[in-house]
């Protein structure tokens, strides 16, 4: 039951073994943990806590509840040549970059060779669990784009990189059985390819030669699908241009990239650059997705937590085509999929598949839907923890995982709210990362972070006699690519004028806070393009009052009001928009190298 077979082209079985499965979640649960401790009791780190037993009470007991910077020495460790055992039994093939941070730079979690047929046994359950809704995915092609990121060699020589990139460079997604149901019209090449401008050119022009194949469009995450449209709109004329020759531009330069292209663009089409070009030129582009790929049925992204801010610009561009988000999963682990896909975004749960991990869950007291309350503690002061079985509908809780691959007890920084239950597995609503206020495509700032920024920068204004006073922060996504927008009240003496403020120090204080922010942020800016410049508003001065005065009248306490750092209302937005005097954006791209970490010194 750890890895059950799972043969995708059999439906009726792959929907049995979830049953199975979600029917019998408890005792999954404890064969699951029951199989970790047996492996890796004997590892350095559990033998420190439990002494070689194996006892899953003890376990729970003995072990604690950590964060990344408890675990961080062990990994790092390895990463600079020790050996696996460490930590885990079974060699650590390779280290998961994890787009959140430490230190400013990515965490890295620890991967072995099983743990891909793991994953692999995951997706292998999507397409049946489609099936049940969607019929006929058998009769076309799904135009889905995947890119690969920059990786790194550690001291070790492990490779450290994405947790997508790894599974793309796997021999499981690269010499993959043909399945019917879940055939690509992005040839493994233009997906492998390093060059992302060159990657996402390719597989459009793909995608728009099949256009009449396609039956299903997406990518993993909203935010990549959406700069997807926009590069279309940027290049559409080019790619007709490539259309109507059959030959591909020659900046592309990438020889594997050339090449499956040319066996898909084998001849010229001039009637399909037309027919393309047609529904191009045709201004607004609303339900563009529908009006190129006539066949699809709908648009798979993960539409949930940070990624919920794009549903209106998805709902434009695909003219009503549902919004599937089929799976749940991190660097740390592969958790659970969606069995009622075509439930609307802001319904979807997932259920969580017991075989996958040890899940444990530590109770959150909510005090509205975008900040994490407090914990609930037991009598001896610890954090309450329960296991998979024993979540409470309608509560809010961490989650808390041990893997197969090293993590034990570790807190994953999900908060979940329970909607249900499949058979005797929970249903799970993401809610949202603890302690992230910014998010665009795979960044994560939190508070801390972003203050420290905004205190660097503050430092630039101080001898021209300025001082910041407020601000709020807020992800703005009504344009492509999203971008950080920073309210700024600053005040003179007396409150003057604002008008004469220098927009050279205004751009700088732009680009410094840029420079501040973590490594996965100056990535998405400098080597993605998946952020644009980050712009400061600097608002009249009184503005943070009417903020406040709009709060208190929505029923917060006005002994308690404490300034939100970042600002998700509409209406709260609207305030302050209507008191900017100024705007200023970034003129630089921040800084950005591939993480080189450092053996540890003597």
């Amino acid at each position: 039951m750890m890895i059950p077979e799972c043969d995708p082209d059999d439906g009726e079985r792959s929907m049995r073994l979830i049953e199975d499965l979600t029917a019998n979640t408890s005792q999954v649960q404890q064969q699951v943990l029951k199989k970790i401790l047996t492996r890796n009791a004997g590892t350095e780190y559990l033998h420190g806590f439990l002494r070689g037993h194996e006892d899953g009470d003890l376990f729970k007991k003995q072990v604690p509840v950590i964060d990344y910077e408890q675990v961080k020495p062990y990994i790092e460790r390895i990463a600079n040549g020790e050996p696996s055992h460490i930590i885990s039994s079974q060699p650590i093939t390779e280290l998961l970059t994890s787009s959140g941070t430490s230190g400013g730079q990515p965490k890295m979690m620890p991967s072995t060779a099983e743990d891909l047929d793991r994953k692999t046994f995951l997706y292998n359950l999507l397409i049946p669990v489609m099936n049940q809704y969607v019929e006929g995915l058998d009769q076309g092609k799904g135009m889905y784009l995947l890119f690969v990121k920059p990786e790194i060699s550690t001291p070790s020589g492990l490779t450290a990189r994405p947790v997508l990139t790894s599974y793309y460079k796997s021999s499981n997604f690269r010499n993959r059985p043909f399945n019917k149901f879940n055939v690509y019209t992005s040839p493994d090449e233009t997906i492998l390819c390093s060059d992302s401008k060159q990657s996402m050119y390719c597989q459009l022009l793909c995608g728009l030669i099949q256009r009449d194949e396609v039956l299903r469009v997406g990518a993993v995450f909203a935010s990549a699908f959406l700069r997807a449209i926009k590069f279309l709109e940027d290049h559409w004329e080019e790619l007709c241009s490539n259309i109507r020759t059959g030959h591909v531009g020659d900046w592309i330069t990438d020889t594997s990239c050339r090449n499956a292209v040319g066996k898909i663009l084998d001849k010229p089409n001039p009637e399909l650059a037309d027919s393309i070009e047609l529904e191009c030129r045709k201004e607004p582009w609303e339900a563009i997705i529908r009006r190129l790929w006539p066949r699809t049925k709908y648009v798979d992204v993960i539409v949930t937590g940070s990624m919920a801010q794009y549903i209106p610009l998805l709902e434009f561009y695909g003219g009503g085509l549902p919004l599937v988000s089929t799976m749940y999963a991190s660097s740390e682990c592969y958790f659970g999929i969606n069995l009622r896909p075509l439930d609307l975004p802001s319904d979807v749960s997932y259920v969580l598949l017991p075989n996958m991990a040890y899940f444990e869950f530590i109770k959150v007291e909510r005090t509205d839907e975008d900040e994490t309350g407090s914990i609930e503690c037991n009598g001896n002061g610890e954090s309450r923890v329960v296991d998979l079985a024993n979540v409470e509908v309608g509560s809010y809780y961490e989650l808390v995982v041990t893997t197969f691959t090293g993590l034990y007890r570790y807190r994953v920084g999900d908060i979940l709210m329970v909607t249900g239950f499949h058979n005797t597995a929970p249903r799970f609503r993401f809610v949202h990362r603890r302690n992230v206020v910014l998010s665009i495509d795979t960044d994560k700032t939190n508070e801390e972070d972003l203050l420290k920024a905004i205190t660097q920068a503050k430092l630039l204004l101080e001898p021209l006699g300025y001082l910041l006073t407020e601000y709020t922060s807020y992800a703005d996504t009504s344009s492509i690519p999203g971008h950080y927008v920073l309210f700024w009240e600053l005040k003179t003496k007396g409150c003057s004028d604002l008008s004469n403020l220098h927009q050279t120090v205004m751009e700088e204080c732009c680009s410094t806070v840029e420079a501040c922010l973590d490594s996965v942020y100056r990535r998405c800016r400098s080597k993605d393009r998946s952020i644009g410049p980050l712009e400061i508003r600097v608002v009249q001065c009184g503005a943070f009052d009417a903020l406040m005065d709009f709060c208190v009248s929505q029923g917060s306490s006005v002994n308690q009001y404490k300034t939100p750092r970042c600002i998700k209302s509409r209406e709260g937005i609207g305030i302050l928009e209507e008191r900017v005097v100024r705007r200023f954006f970034s003129g630089k791209v921040p800084l950005w190298e591939p993480y080189r970490l450092e053996t540890g010194a003597d």
